[in-house]
């Protein structure tokens, strides 16, 4: 029975869809002596090196995505990254829980498509005109760390949370694809064929 270790893949999947650091950072923090040993790519790096690597980072998002010019670099920067991560992320709870090695690559591909997705998601709320309050990134930051902890902690917590996002990012596209249907309609009064010209 894999359940409990989908869901904690899938609460790790939807931190690194909110932020990619934070969740990397906490995954070595949270795996004890083993720190970042789990994780692909950055298991061969020197811990010192991926720890300065993160905070870095981390700081970069947490700052520069409370400022309208820098949140849209690092959006940019974190949708292209975040299938990547994601899939990282979701490699390396597989791991720290003991699957198979064969249910690696599906894990990952899982978490690397909820990252994605929430990502996009972000991209579509926070490119309107109208700009969300500030509250609403800390709120952002505080849910990543909570779906990372809960990722080891609590992971049937974390999969229901993660698979609300999943729910929030498919009403969110639905209501985005009305909302385009509906301005492109013409408004009362606009004509809907081009004027005739009358018979000679």
């Amino acid at each position: 029975m894999i359940l409990p270790e989908l869901l904690a893949v899938l609460s790790i999947a939807a931190a690194t869809g909110l932020r990619l650091a934070l969740p990397l950072l906490l995954i070595g923090l949270m795996s004890g002596n083993m720190l970042w040993a789990n994780v692909p790519l950055l298991s061969q790096v020197p811990p010192a090196w991926v720890l300065g690597l993160l905070v870095s980072w981390s700081l970069v998002e947490l700052v520069l995505s409370k400022d309208p010019v820098g949140q849209r670099l690092v959006q940019s920067t974190e949708l292209v990254l975040s299938p990547f991560v994601g899939a990282m992320a979701g490699v390396a709870i597989a791991r720290t829980v003991l699957l198979e090695g064969w249910l690696y690559v599906l894990m990952g591909l899982i978490s690397a498509l909820l990252a994605l997705v929430i990502q996009l998601m972000q991209i579509g709320w926070f490119y309107r005109p109208r700009r969300p309050p500030l509250w609403a990134f800390f709120v952002l930051d505080a849910l990543c760390i909570f779906l990372a902890i809960l990722a080891f902690d609590s992971p049937q917590q974390g999969g229901i949370i993660a698979l609300l996002l999943l729910w929030l990012v498919i009403r969110t596209s639905n209501i985005w694809q009305h909302w385009r249907a509906a301005k492109s309609k013409p408004g009362p009064g606009a004509p809907t064929d081009p004027p005739q010209l009358p018979p000679d």
